[in-house]
């Protein structure tokens, strides 16, 4: 059997992953049109921050080693186009600009995003970047030490767009981060949660234009200059759009069903409108736990779980793509914190009806000294207050305690209750954490307030 890859990000490398561990044998065409196979954008800040010394290493494989493994392995190298009934598809070489056909038994799209550019006048001016992708991670890290660069302009305040504004803030740059919504991390945290980052960002010399559009990008000797948003002007040596994605699937519209916006429409086996052909990752929508609902949840781990499925699929399993919750977690310099499924400001969008109660506690026993790294956290357990069933929650705190969102997210998928976790089993061990588990102070707070 001939199973065509597309795309070596998340999805596409679990994909050829998990036909090599199971069917080695299998003859796989791997196709990237980067001349890179495997960047970890998720990893960009640890390298623009020096963390990771060496941009080549973000990565999940390399060419070589998978070549070695039996891949056939081809960077550089565009499929413009699909036949599914000769089942064809048509590859442009983008080193010597030919072009050829392959056939495949199976295929797998991970066509993956791409950066969605802001259309307002003055788009086009030099130095605005994407913070996506090894090219511009190393564009990026050229301008975190370029002495004419002072004024930073992040547009969207989204995770990447947190990251980026921690970057340059840390190499010394005045920073601006302008949203349309209100508050940073909207869709991630509640407001609780927001405004303690919002503070320490303030203080880390980053200003909030939060609650702003923007509406013309103004440039000097063709750089960009000045960032125009409905509300004022900020001056920026360098803009870095952050302000979403848009699924790159304009070549696949007249091959594939797609929705209004663009993304792959799959089934519960992950399988296209045609026949022997599959789609993962970031252009797809997966089952979201806390409603049962498809969804886009831009996350590697969600593109992992779907290449690992596809693959089954491709060797003639039947599995189907399991619910996930949409858990995710991010430093903002000190405070680490994650979330899971359902927050009080998603549950509209959602339409779901819901409840929240908010805990703090500190991380340990109060005999335990501060300086010993016992630390205060926030807990916010999100719930339906008439079937008491858990939908989400978040949790924060200047010592790492995000794996506690794992649990709440297995918490939301077996479709656990209030009642269940009130006195679920959790280790205690002073060293460690208080004999009650937050996540037990949080949801016996609730039935409390349930019963009131």
């Amino acid at each position: 059997m001939k199973v065509i890859v597309v795309g070596s990000s998340h999805g596409g490398f679990e994909a050829v992953r998990g036909i090599l561990a199971e069917k080695p044998d299998t003859e796989i065409q791997w196709y990237e049109k980067g001349d890179f196979v495997s960047f970890l954008s998720c990893g960009m800040q640890l390298y623009l921050e020096g963390v990771v010394k060496n941009v080549n290493s973000v990565r999940y494989a390399t060419a070589k080693g998978m070549r070695a493994k039996g891949v056939n392995v081809f960077v550089h190298q565009e499929v413009t186009s699909i036949d599914p009934k000769a089942h064809t598809v048509t590859v442009h070489n983008l080193d010597d600009d030919s072009t050829r056909e392959e056939k495949y038994d199976k295929l797998i799209l991970s066509a993956g995003a791409v950066p969605a550019n802001i259309p307002v006048p003055g788009n086009d001016l030099a130095n605005i970047y994407a913070m996506r992708g090894r090219d511009w991670a190393i564009k990026l890290k050229a301008k975190t030490v370029d002495p004419d660069v002072q004024n930073v302009a992040v547009i969207g305040a989204g995770y990447i767009g947190i990251e980026a504004a921690e970057v340059f803030s840390k190499a010394g740059k005045h920073v601006t981060l302008i949203d349309i919504l209100p508050r940073p991390l909207q869709l991630y945290l509640d407001q609780e949660f927001t405004d303690i980052l919002s503070d320490t960002m303030k203080d880390h010399n980053i200003y909030l234009a939060t609650g702003q559009g923007v509406k013309e990008f103004e440039g000097k000797d063709g750089k960009v200059s000045v960032v125009k948003t409905d509300q004022a002007e900020y001056p920026a040596d360098l803009v870095i759009e952050t302000a979403g994605i848009r699924a790159n699937t304009g070549w696949l519209k007249d091959t594939l069903d797609l929705t209004e916006k663009g993304l792959v429409k799959v089934n519960d086996h992950l399988e296209t409108s045609q026949p022997d052909i599959y789609a993962v990752g970031d252009s797809t929508k997966v089952p979201f736990a806390p409603t049962g609902k498809e969804l886009q949840i831009a996350l590697a781990t969600n593109a992992r779980r779907q290449g690992r499925i596809a693959a089954k699929n491709v060797l003639g399993h039947d599995m189907k793509m399991p619910a996930v919750s949409g858990s995710s977690a991010l430093s903002v310099y000190d405070y680490h914190f994650a979330s899971t499924g359902i927050k009080e400001g998603t549950s509209d969008a959602n339409g779901v009806k819901s409840q929240s109660v908010f805990v703090t506690d500190t991380t340990q026993p109060p005999f335990v000294p501060d300086e010993a790294g016992n630390e205060k956290v926030y807990f916010k357990l999100t719930f339906d207050p008439d079937t008491h069933r858990i939908l989400g929650a978040q949790i924060m705190s200047k010592r790492d305690v995000t794996a506690n969102i794992n649990a709440v997210s297995l918490a939301i998928q077996g479709k656990m209750t209030l009642e269940d976790l009130a006195y679920a089993d959790f280790f205690f061990q002073p060293g460690f954490d208080r004999p009650w588990n937050i996540m037990n102070v949080a949801a016996q707070k609730a039935l409390q307030d349930l019963d009131q």
